[in-house]
């Protein structure tokens, strides 16, 4: 079932050439990066360097939030088509929407991932909570939510239950409510992300955003109960995934998923024939400690065939330092230049088919 609404957001993208690392402009490369920023006001450099094409979206999160945030994203997108002209080739502003504890803006979702999943009809829990979702976010002007979770619950003692963040420990009612939610969101016209590829359900206590973690899981499971939502997912032309920071030595013993080719470009696009866009989680996530500082962990993550990379450490410094590392990396070599442009094309492709 392909989703109703959907095919409104993405348009075709006629004639991508290949590229060399000359080719690449600046802001090409900035349209693979996700800024944020502290407190309530954007700093004016955000907004100069919006204006320059240098930022390829905004992830807010709860310290962001104010009465006048509608305004500040609608900001955000004037200074980008006042900057470059490109009209109808909005900026990705994104948050974390996902319901009941996690919510970054006052308004619904009000039940959690297990409420929905645990309800009498939970397909139809599931679409009137990205109905709603998406209903609030444009209302804030907002076309992207992170969400929804898609790690299917495996144990009590997994960070996430904390927060009640997994619909289901069935791989069936999971997949179900994420095209549902997702569903939801597209006939608002916002688009969603599915996380966290290839699943968290088999975490412990550990959490990503504070250590490294691994996932023992075998081959097996991993496919039949932590991946299995995500391939209905992938069928159903899911515009948006995120992968995680945990480590699954059942693919790559060496590597979090996300820089992980054998995970990115072997397994979710070779095997399971993902061709939509690809979102790192928070580039400065504690579980990569052993893999350099933000921008180079956004070089590794951008070989490993990751799209967009967010760099929601609110300091706009961190985004900077990162486009410019992907540049160096492309004029070196180091970044292989047609795969990044085939990247810049899927994101360009999504970009242009959002409704302003």
């Amino acid at each position: 079932m392909h989703w109703t609404g959907f095919a409104r957001l993405i348009v075709p993208l006629w004639g991508l050439a290949s590229a060399t690392s000359s080719s690449i402009s600046e802001q090409d490369v900035a349209a693979h990066v996700i800024y944020s920023y502290a407190g309530l006001e954007p700093p004016a450099h955000l907004f100069d360097l919006i204006r320059q094409g240098k930022v390829g979206g905004i992830i807010i999160f709860g310290e962001n939030v104010n009465a006048s945030l509608p305004a500040t994203m609608q900001l955000f997108q004037d200074a980008y088509t006042e900057g470059t002209g490109r009209s109808g080739f909005p900026l990705l502003t994104m948050t974390d929407q996902e319901g009941g504890e996690v919510r970054r803006l006052s308004g619904g979702p009000e039940l959690s991932a297990k409420e929905i999943g645990s309800a009498a009809n939970p397909a139809q829990t599931a679409e009137d909570a990205g109905t709603v979702a998406g209903r609030l976010l444009r209302e804030y002007n907002f076309n992207t939510n992170l969400a929804p979770v898609v790690d299917v619950f495996q144990s009590p003692a997994n960070f996430l239950n904390a927060f009640n963040r997994s619909f289901s420990d069935s791989p069936e009612v999971v997949q179900t409510c994420a095209e549902r939610f997702i569903a939801g969101e597209a006939a608002e016209n916002v688009l969603s992300a599915a996380k966290h590829f290839p699943g968290l359900g088999g975490a412990g206590e550990a959490n990503t955003d504070n250590e490294p973690v691994t996932i023992e899981s075998d081959w097996e499971t991993l496919q039949n109960v932590d991946m299995q939502p995500y391939q209905h997912l992938i069928a159903a032309e899911v515009p948006m995934i995120m992968c995680s920071w945990a480590i699954y030595p059942a693919v790559d013993a060496d590597r979090p998923a996300g820089l992980s080719s054998k995970w990115i470009k072997d397994t979710l696009r070779g095997q399971m024939g993902f061709k939509g866009v690809t979102i790192t989680d928070a580039i400065e996530a504690g579980s990569l400690a052993r893999f350099g500082n933000d921008a180079q962990r956004g070089v590794l993550a951008a070989q490993a065939g990751m799209d967009l990379l967010l760099a929601s450490g609110r300091n706009a410094t961190q985004g900077e330092a990162i486009v410019d590392a992907l540049m160096a990396a492309l004029q070196d070599g180091t970044l292989d230049a047609e795969e990044f442009d085939a990247a810049t094309g899927r994101i360009s492709k999504l970009r242009k088919g959002i409704t302003v």
